[in-house]
């Protein structure tokens, strides 16, 4: 794919100015576009799980797995694995090589690629704050069930507490038990009645009070964040090589244990029997393209910002292969470990494994996952170990999403804010737990649902598909592919090109098409979303692209020449 030469000895070299240099295109060498003040990574591994960490969250427990088993089982590889070569590997690529040849953040990096499109970064911004708003509530769930979880007997075992109603089944280990369609497992109802307190809300009308349990959890959680990324890189490549590496630990603990189950065999043939129709449905296509597109995470600027801080001479190109293949692999290891337990579930119920898994969302971490658990030997060691795994795989993503609007911002506006790292990363924080405080309310989950799917949606997919286009097509895939040799010594191959022009921007345009044309109802449990917080939603997600435009029109308008040099400068 690539044609190797000796890489330029980077460092080395005087700073020169992209745009000064005659002889870049044709003849490219090292352009310092950075100072050397500037942040760098201790150690490589500090960048490689930090990457790793941010593109392995907690979708990939819950999500691939469910994903997979309903569009084919084993057969839904195949698009998976074609998404990933042509789609979500070649923008994973772009954005590290981005980042590092220019060592910015999401928006200024635009002030060097197409000014005109640097509502991008504005975008990129907004969107990550959205996240944040939702995603460490969800995290600070799965905390508040880790405390939980030291006790001799796990809460979520019996149907005998002040929470339960009627309607509560406990049929583990009991033959004269009926599941019928108006049981509730002691899950479920720890989940909904005792952490979510959903009984008290009638829907985003009413959505009650705060529950103050989950406002201390959601503290705590921010409390670590803050202080992973108040002192930059150096910090925050230090915790990850904890919250990166004891998922893996944990998961492989996992699977031996749920390997070793009744009827672990029942989940695993479920999980992987191939059904080759599906491979006919469009919309099995969508699920994969989307995916591995939010699984690997262009878009987000976290991968702009973490290759910021690498060396200009880093093998990105390697870094960019390894890490996606990392996180498609996790994908496929968690899969094998959620359905040695749905099939352990399947066959304590006396039912079918698709009657167990019936949920893709978090209620199958927070309702099916740990029902199981509570019925295992050692309950109390797999619950606090399960959490507490779950808990490291959302800060991850934290770190990597927050990261993101730090370096954005601050290379933005470096006379501002280039000595007060520390404050502006305490008021960032601030703003995203003032903006989590409705997700905290007992009818939190409605919000956390409404800003999961508008949030970060097509909005999101938009923001690639543009930044692709203006990467390939406005910047130049040549002007480009020369950055990369004059890091790596050597020019990405026809392959890359022909991904990063066409084949790459036409699956992300096929998604958002796709996506727009085909929207199911959207409900949680047994609340069906009223039509006016459909249009809050699709304005949540507007708001965040509409960045694109407004700058576009404001760089027209206001600053003088044709429409070439305006791109331009």
């Amino acid at each position: 794919m690539s044609e190797q030469n000796s890489p330029i000895q980077a460092d080395s070299l005087p700073r020169q100015d992209i745009k000064t240099n005659p002889s870049y295109t044709a003849n490219p060498v090292l352009l310092m576009t950075q100072t050397d003040s500037r942040d760098k990574w201790s150690k490589k591994m500090d960048f490689l799980l930090s990457v790793i960490g941010f593109a392995v969250d907690l979708g990939n427990v819950w999500r691939f797995p469910y994903i997979c088993y309903q569009n084919g089982g084993g057969a839904f590889l195949i698009p998976y694995t074609l998404m990933a070569i042509f789609g979500g590997v070649p923008l994973f690529y772009m954005e590290l090589a981005l980042g590092q040849f220019h060592r910015t953040g999401a928006i200024s990096i635009w002030k060097r690629i197409c000014p005109i499109f640097k509502g991008i970064g504005f975008a990129i911004c907004i969107i990550a704050l959205y996240v944040s708003f939702y995603y460490n509530t969800i995290i600070a769930w799965a905390l508040y069930y880790f405390y939980s979880s030291f006790t001799g007997t796990l809460p979520w075992t019996s149907c005998d507490n002040p929470w339960n109603t009627p309607n509560c089944t406990n049929y583990f280990g009991k033959s004269n038990v009926t599941w019928t369609t108006f049981s509730k497992s002691p899950a479920e109802e720890f989940y909904t009645r005792k952490v979510l307190e959903i009984q008290k809300s009638s829907g985003l009308y009413d959505i009650g009070g705060i529950r103050w349990q989950l406002i201390l959890c959601l503290f705590l959680i921010f409390t670590i964040v803050y202080f992973s990324l108040w002192k930059g890189v150096k910090t925050s490549g230090k915790v990850v090589w904890v919250t990166a590496t004891l998922p893996y630990i944990v998961l492989l603990i996992l699977l031996v244990r749920g390997a070793t189950l009744p009827g672990a065999w029942r989940g695993i043939v479920f999980y992987l029997r191939p059904d080759w129709e599906k491979l006919m449905s469009t919309a099995v296509w969508v699920d994969a393209a989307a995916q591995i597109f939010f699984s690997l995470g262009p878009g987000f600027g976290v991968l702009l910002a973490l290759a910021s801080y690498n060396h200009f001479n880093n093998n990105c190109y390697r870094d960019a292969i390894v890490t996606s293949a990392v996180n498609c692999l996790t994908s496929f290891l968690s899969g094998f470990v959620i359905f040695t337990v749905l099939g352990y579930m399947a066959e304590m119920r006396d039912v079918e494994v698709e009657d167990v898994a019936k949920d893709k969302g978090p209620s199958l971490l927070f309702i099916t996952y740990p029902e199981a658990i509570a019925n295992m030997v050692g309950s109390t060691f797999f619950a606090i170990i399960f959490f507490l795994m779950m808990v490291t795989l959302g800060l991850d993503s934290t770190f990597g999403g927050l990261e993101a609007v730090i370096t954005a911002v601050m290379d933005e506006y470096p006379h501002i804010l280039a000595k007060q790292r520390e404050l502006f990363v305490l008021s960032l924080i601030t703003i995203c737990f003032l903006g989590s405080l409705t997700t905290l309310t007992h009818g939190g989950a409605y919000v956390v649902k409404l800003l999961e799917e508008f949030g970060a949606g097509c909005s999101i997919l938009a923001v690639v598909l543009l930044e692709a286009i203006a990467v390939s097509w406005f910047y130049g895939i040549q002007r480009f592919c020369n950055d990369v040799k004059a890091m790596l010594g050597f020019t990405p191959g026809i392959f890359w090109k022909v991904c990063w022009v066409a084949i790459s921007p036409a699956f992300l345009a096929f998604i958002i098409v796709s996506s727009l044309l085909d929207q199911p109802p959207l409900m949680l449990f047994d609340y069906h979303y009223p039509e006016w917080s459909i249009s809050v939603g699709y304005l949540i997600g507007a708001s965040s692209f509409i960045c694109i435009p407004f700058y576009m029109v404001y760089k027209l308008v206001w600053t003088p020449g044709s429409l070439k040099q305006v791109r331009k400068s």
